[in-house]
């Protein structure tokens, strides 16, 4: 058998990131062979990134990349289990070259993304992110992205911590009310610009729950009617855009801030960190108690 030296082990541990006792285990199976011992190994952790694939990722970063020009701009949502791993270089490193690769690519379909455009060395953004569930040791997904390109609007975006991201196209203004407006709809989360996008089955379903509480006060139908359309008008005021006020002069609505700079938002994404996953919540009071009834 070959001898392996601490050299070999090191040098494996560098190609690799894997620890000492797994580079060692995996030169001695492969007699010193090192490129050996990288398949072998490479071969173990794709293995073990599968078995990894249902465990809940929640946590992670959001990042966001535009192009010098400022006419693209783009932004990645990439989870991982713990907050400790978000913070790691390899994760961060994988993080910013899918946002790089979104924005030179324009993907349409997510699938086709992850499997088809390659990240480095001739492997596909989906192989990389197996390999870096191995090294890491925790289940990690690019969960969604976004990206705007106009020839004429106005481009910007909001980051707050990594955990809440915004980019938003307007229509005149300027990069400064673009900002100012990416930070608005990360503070104030309006679900679409202006009441015209709320999706009729949610006015329906907010309609039907106003007309049952008015209709408790006992008062004529045509002043509940009244009373549904004021608290309608009131809710669409709240969840788009236009009818908030806006967060650094609550006095003026979003809709005269933009009027005001001859301006109109044509979209925007908003991204929060681990949004609608359930998270595992521990409750080690109550395992314990488990543990103590079954023995």
């Amino acid at each position: 058998m070959a001898q392996i030296t601490a050299a070999l082990v090191k040098e494996l541990r560098e190609r690799t990131g894997s620890g000492m006792m797994e580079c060692k285990k995996a030169l001695q199976e492969t007699g010193g062979d090192i490129e050996a011992a990288i398949e072998t190994m490479r071969k173990s952790g794709l293995a073990k990134a599968d078995k990894k694939a249902g465990r809940i990722a929640a946590e992670g970063l959001i990042v966001i990349r535009q192009t010098e020009d400022g006419k693209a701009i783009a932004m990645v949502e990439v989870n991982c289990e713990t907050d400790f791993v978000s913070k790691g270089e390899a994760f961060q490193r994988f993080a910013w070259a899918v946002v790089d690769r979104v924005l030179d690519s324009d993907p349409g379909d997510r699938d086709i993304f992850l499997l088809g455009l390659i990240l480095e060395d001739s492997k596909s953004i989906d192989q990389v992110r197996k390999e870096l569930i191995a090294k890491l040791g925790e289940n990690i997904n690019v969960r969604r992205f976004a990206r705007f390109a106009t020839q004429t609007g106005v481009l910007n975006s909001y980051l707050h911590g990594n955990r809440i991201g915004v980019i938003v196209e307007l229509e005149g203004g300027d990069e400064a009310l673009a900002k100012d407006i990416a930070m608005h709809i990360a503070a104030s989360r309006p679900i679409c610009v202006s009441a015209d996008q709320v999706p009729a089955e949610w006015l329906a379903k907010e309609r039907e729950i106003y007309r049952a509480q008015a209709a408790e006060s006992g008062k004529p139908a045509a002043i509940i009617e009244k009373m549904v359309e004021g608290r309608l008008r009131k809710y669409l005021a709240e969840v788009t855009l236009l009818g908030q006020p806006f967060v650094k002069d609550p006095e003026q609505s979003v809709a005269e801030l933009l009027k005001a700079h001859h301006a109109s938002v044509v979209r925007f994404e908003r991204f929060e960190l681990g949004e609608g996953i359930e998270k595992k919540t521990e409750n080690f009071a109550e395992e314990v108690m488990a543990q103590v009834r079954g023995s």
